[in-house]
């Protein structure tokens, strides 16, 4: 049972400290909806997701109601549509077109799942997808793109890295007229994992049930404020403690949204991922938890440990909480949607370099950075094999939301609107590495265990 203490905790978490449900994602998959014939498969993806999610957006706004929690997002995930393309062949921006419709008469504010897994190489289907991915986000309003180039046991599929520089580049040049927004839908991973409810990533992964509701919790602005309570001499395993049992809050109302949207919709509850996502707002910002631990700005030499131990002690809190935690789960560092990391970027002292070894500690990896125009495709492709190397060799989930400014600046901001905020263009270093990516092959996977 709940105390009286614990509801108008939670209620002052969500007027004063930005608590929310960042989203409940439906997965659906769509390997039932094959076709030889590209307009068939296309009616079948059409009538299985118009079928399962009809009621998505009300039973999302019924529990809002009732039960005064913010729910921001909702949203579906789809089976990987490369292997439909495989079976069905024609253009998969057909496919892209019809869950864009989906989403828009559904409601829903994103739709993921136009992805490839590509980590051991191309098989039918995945290079016609991927080298569609330019036109199709540039086509659509509500779609999100992914593509998982690498894996812990598979190594890194270098020339799938290599295209996924071009595709990435393409991706904002044929909307630099729309702030370059279809880069900021497109996502390239390494250890993708199958029930992430995040976008732009999300795709319902082929071991996942026919159908099921996924949440993503957030709650930077709740963490943050918990940590001001401490004192500024307590140790850093105090800190942690304070984290563990303010994730464990977080955690249960996610618990309780995912049970009653699961019952409600008649589908089961899959997981909880208990991932801190910041938004633009004031106070709701992951680099701000960090400055709260002791730094001056966020970006000073000790950043990774304090997200470190942030990651860490979120998650341990989390698992205390729900028995069905999964997806990505601890700290989000997206520039562009955290207002700290937007001021710590303008300020000159988180760069791409220093964000690059964060990203070895928390979450996914380089999230929504804009970079200038004179960026190359061999750049953009040396960056992902460097975030796919890390995620590689830690068994972590790594990836690269980078978005081309082409007509912006250094130091100018980008503006997405909505969650997606703006960024500033950050200066980087642009070395030639052609010679490498083109080289193409494979980074073979990392040496697990030596026993004789």
């Amino acid at each position: 049972m709940l105390s009286g203490k614990n509801i108008l905790e939670t209620i002052r978490m969500i007027d004063d400290e930005n608590l929310d449900v960042r989203t409940i994602t439906m997965g659906i998959s769509l390997l039932d909806c094959a076709d030889s014939d590209i307009d068939v498969s296309c009616e079948k993806v059409y009538n299985k997701i118009t079928r399962l999610a009809k009621d998505l957006v009300k039973v999302g706004e019924d529990i809002e109601r009732e039960y005064g929690i913010p729910i921001i997002n909702k949203r579906i995930s789809v089976t990987p549509i490369a292997m439909l393309v495989a079976v069905s062949g024609g253009n998969p921006v057909k496919y892209a077109l019809t869950l864009d419709r989906v989403a828009e008469e559904l409601g829903v504010n994103f739709i993921g799942g136009y992805s490839a897994l590509v980590q051991k190489g191309f098989s039918a289907g995945d290079r016609e997808l991927i080298e569609s991915i330019p036109e199709a986000l540039s086509k659509t309003n509500h779609l999100c793109a992914s593509v998982n180039v690498g894996s812990t046991k598979a190594g890194i599929n270098m020339d799938a890295v290599k295209l996924m520089g071009q595709i990435m580049y393409d991706a904002a040049d044929v909307t630099r007229d729309n702030n370059s927004m279809g880069a900021a839908k497109l996502v390239v991973f390494c250890n993708a994992p199958e029930d992430n409810p995040f976008m732009a990533g999300s795709f319902h992964g082929v071991g996942e049930p026919d159908c099921v509701i996924n949440v993503g919790v957030s709650g930077p602005g709740v963490v943050r404020a918990a940590l001001t309570k401490i004192s500024k001499d307590a140790p850093m395993n105090e800190l942690a403690d304070v984290i563990k049992k303010t994730a464990f809050k977080i955690t249960r109302m996610g618990q309780l949204v995912g049970t009653l949207a699961s019952e409600r919709l008649g589908v089961p509850f899959g997981i909880v991922d208990l991932s801190l996502a910041p938004t633009p707002a004031i106070g709701d910002s992951v680099a701000y938890i960090l400055e709260e631990m002791g730094l001056d700005t966020c970006g000073a030499y000790g950043t990774t440990a304090c997200l470190a131990m942030l990651n860490d002690a979120v998650k341990k809190g989390g698992v205390m909480a729900s028995s069905s935690v999964g997806g990505l789960s601890g700290a989000f560092i997206p520039v562009s949607e955290d207002a700290g990391m937007i001021a710590a970027t303008k300020s000159g002292v988180l760069c791409l370099e220093k964000l690059e070894a964060m990203t070895a500690v928390c979450s996914v990896g380089l999230d929504m950075v804009v970079l200038p125009k004179e960026t190359t495709p061999e750049i953009l492709a040396g960056i992902i094999a460097d975030e796919a190397a890390i995620g590689m060799v830690n068994s972590k989930t790594t990836a690269v939301r980078a978005i081309v400014a082409f007509n912006k600046e250094v130091g100018e901001e980008l503006e997405f609107g909505g969650l997606l905020g703006s960024g500033p263009v950050m200066a980087i270093n642009q070395t030639n590495n052609s010679v490498m990516i083109n080289r193409g092959g494979r980074i073979p996977a990392p040496l697990q265990a030596l026993k004789n």
